[in-house]
């Protein structure tokens, strides 16, 4: 079975201590290792302001995870998310080629930045 390329984000109540946190990343993270995923990419974004409240939380730790892996996981990653109380907010979803790419360029600085040529052009 070929993997597939997905990305996870999952928001964290605030009122976690940064323990709390740790453990809980560590637990995802061996959910989708023990499950055979291979993790490609992984962001503690940090506490955020929410766009709205949930739970009546107006901020939350957001933790992302790029990995690939068979289909079959993501009904065990949902059904973990929805057994944590410590999780408010998680969003799966499967990465295209593009996305895949951007996501290269976006870990190696290269979005967001204009092109050399183009600030040669501008400096003249």
């Amino acid at each position: 079975m070929f993997p597939n390329n997905y990305e996870t984000v999952f928001i964290l109540t605030p009122v976690l201590s940064e323990i709390q946190i740790k453990d809980t990343v560590d637990k995802f993270r061996k959910v989708l290792t023990d499950n055979g995923a291979e993790l490609v990419h992984e962001e503690n974004m940090g506490l955020r302001k929410l766009a709205y409240p949930i739970q009546h939380k107006n901020t939350g730790y957001y933790q992302l995870f790029e990995f690939k892996a068979p289909g079959t996981i993501i009904e065990k990653l949902n059904t973990e998310y929805l057994r944590d109380e410590r999780i408010i907010r998680h969003l799966t979803v499967s990465l295209d080629k593009h996305a895949v790419a951007y996501n290269d360029r976006k870990k190696n600085g290269l979005v967001g930045k204009k092109k050399q040529t183009e600030n040669a052009g501008e400096a003249k």
